[in-house]
C-alpha cells in the first residue's frame, strides 16, 4: 500500500491531464479544421464568437459524460443499455458507427492529401499507410503507452498557434468582431453556424471521454485501487465498512471529480482556442484575399501557400496530419466502445488482441472502412454533410439520455450532477436541438 501511494505522489501534474485533453484535441480533426476554415474564409472575423459561445456548453456536456464513466465504472453505451430499451442503444450505436466511419474516411483523405501537397506522391498510398498505422497502434500498443502518445500528439495543434506569428493580424478588429459580429441571418449564415456547433459538440466525444474515464479506473490510478462502481454505493449503504475507509473513499472520489473538472476545462479550452485560431487565420488570409469557398482542410492549406507563404502552408499542413493521427483512433475507438458495450462484449484498449477480438474487430472495420471509402467516387464534401446530419440528429437524444442518467441517484449515488452542471448540460442540449432543427429547415 505504501509503495503504491508513493508512486502516485511521484506523478507529475501533467499526468492528471488525459481523457479531457485528448477528447478536446481530437475535436479539432481535419474535418473540423475544414469547417473552421470555411467559417473564417466565408465570414471573416464574424464567426469567431461561435467557438467562444460553445466553450461552456462543451465543457458542461463533456463533464457529464466523464462523470458517468468515472462514477459508474461503465461506458456510455453500457449505461444506456442498462436503463433504456435495447432498441434505443442499438439505433444510436448503429448511427454512430456509420457517422464515425464516414468521418474517418474524410480525415484520412485530408491527411493523405496534406502529405501529398508537402512531399508529392500518391494520396491513395498515403491513405492506406495512415489507416494501417492507426489500426496497428490501437491494437498492439498497451493502453498506458498509447494514451501517452496521444497526449503528445495534441501538441500538433500548436501549429495553428504558430501560424499566427507568420501573418499580419488586425487584433483590434478581431476583438470587436468576436464580441460584436456583423452577420446577416440568411441560409448561408445559419448553415455555417450549425456546422460549427455540430463539429464542436459531437457524439463520438461523449462515448470516448466516458470510456477513457472507465479505462483510468481499470488502470488503477488511485492509491487504494478502489472500484468506484461499488464504493460510491457502499459509502451510504454498508454499515460494516469502517468509517475511516468510507471517508478515504469519499476523498478519493472527490479528488477524481476535481481532476475531471480541470482536465475537461483545459481540454475543451485548448480545443476551442485552436478552433478560434483556425478561424482567425483563415479570416486574416483567405477572406481578406477574396478566397471564400473552402470545402476541405487540404484545400485551405493549399490556398494559404500563395497568400501567406511556404512556412505558413507547411505549418497548416503538418497540423492536419498530426490532428488526424490523433482523431482517427478516437473516432474508431469510440465506435468500438459503443458497439462492444451495446452487445455486452469485453471492451478496452488494455485488452490483448485475443482477449478483445470483437472490440478490436470494430476498430478494424471502422478504420479500414474509412480507408476503403477514400477509393470510392463518393463526394467527400457530401459525405461529411451526411455525417454531420447523423451526428447532429443522434447528439440530441444521447445528450438527453446522458442528462437523465447523470441526475439519477440510483445511477450516480451521492455524486449526481449538481445544479450548475445540470444547467450547462441542458443548455448544450437545447442549443444542439435548435441547431438540428435549423439544419433540417435550411438543408
Amino acid at each position: 500500500m505504501k509503495k503504491t501511494i508513493n508512486k502516485v505522489k511521484e506523478h507529475p501534474a501533467v499526468k492528471h491531464l488525459g481523457p479531457g485533453l485528448i477528447t478536446g484535441a481530437a475535436d479539432d480533426d481535419p474535418s473540423g479544421i475544414a469547417t473552421y476554415s470555411q467559417a473564417g474564409a466565408q465570414f471573416g472575423f464574424n464567426m469567431l464568437w461561435t467557438v467562444v459561445f460553445t466553450y461552456p456548453l462543451m465543457v458542461g456536456i463533456q463533464m457529464v459524460s466523464a462523470r458517468l464513466g468515472c462514477i459508474t465504472g461503465k461506458g456510455l453505451a453500457s449505461n444506456i443499455r442498462e436503463h433504456f430499451p435495447v432498441w434505443v442503444v442499438y439505433a444510436v450505436v448503429g448511427l454512430l458507427l456509420v457517422a464515425n466511419t464516414i468521418n474517418i474516411a474524410a480525415d484520412i483523405a485530408a491527411m493523405a492529401e496534406a502529405l501529398r501537397l508537402i512531399a508529392g506522391g500518391s494520396a491513395h498510398i498515403y491513405a492506406v499507410t495512415f489507416g494501417l498505422l492507426c489500426l496497428v497502434l490501437q491494437v498492439f500498443l498497451p493502453y498506458a503507452k498509447y494514451v501517452r502518445y496521444l497526449k503528445w500528439l495534441t501538441l500538433a495543434l500548436l501549429s495553428y498557434v504558430a501560424v499566427l506569428f507568420t501573418i499580419n493580424v488586425p487584433w483590434t478588429e478581431v476583438l470587436i468582431r468576436a464580441l460584436w459580429p456583423q452577420l446577416k441571418l440568411n441560409n448561408d449564415t445559419v448553415v455555417v453556424i450549425v456546422a460549427v456547433f455540430g463539429t464542436t459538440i459531437s457524439p463520438y466525444l461523449f462515448f470516448w471521454q466516458a470510456a477513457q474515464e472507465m479505462e483510468n479506473l481499470r488502470a488503477g490510478t488511485t492509491a487504494l485501487q478502489i472500484n468506484f462502481a461499488d464504493s460510491h454505493r457502499h459509502v451510504d449503504a454498508a454499515n460494516t465498512i469502517d468509517a475511516q475507509v468510507r471517508a478515504t473513499t469519499r476523498g478519493i472520489i472527490r479528488a477524481h471529480l476535481r481532476r475531471i473538472k480541470w482536465d475537461t476545462y483545459i481540454g475543451m479550452g485548448f480545443s476551442n482556442l485552436v478552433a478560434f485560431f483556425i478561424i482567425l487565420t483563415s479570416a486574416a488570409t483567405l477572406h481578406a484575399s477574396g478566397v471564400t469557398n473552402i470545402q476541405t482542410s487540404a484545400q485551405a492549406a493549399e490556398a494559404l501557400r500563395p497568400l501567406a507563404g511556404e512556412f505558413t502552408f507547411l505549418l497548416f499542413s503538418l497540423g492536419i496530419i498530426g490532428t488526424g493521427l490523433l482523431a482517427v483512433p478516437v473516432l474508431a475507438g469510440s465506435a468500438a466502445y459503443a458497439v462492444a458495450e451495446a452487445l455486452n462484449w469485453r471492451a478496452g484498449l488494455d485488452l490483448k488482441p485475443d482477449e478483445g477480438k470483437g472490440f478490436y474487430g470494430i476498430i478494424a472495420v471502422a478504420t479500414l472502412g474509412g480507408v476503403i471509402l477514400c477509393f470510392t467516387p463518393i463526394d467527400p464534401v457530401k459525405a461529411l454533410f451526411y455525417s454531420a446530419v447523423i451526428n447532429g440528429v443522434i447528439a440530441v437524444p444521447i445528450m438527453v439520455v446522458m442528462m437523465l442518467l447523470g441526475t439519477r441517484r440510483e445511477v450516480m449515488g451521492d455524486y449526481a450532477i449538481g445544479k450548475r452542471l445540470r444547467r450547462l448540460g441542458w443548455a448544450a442540449t437545447v442549443v444542439m436541438a435548435v441547431a438540428v432543427l435549423a439544419m433540417i429547415f435550411t438543408a
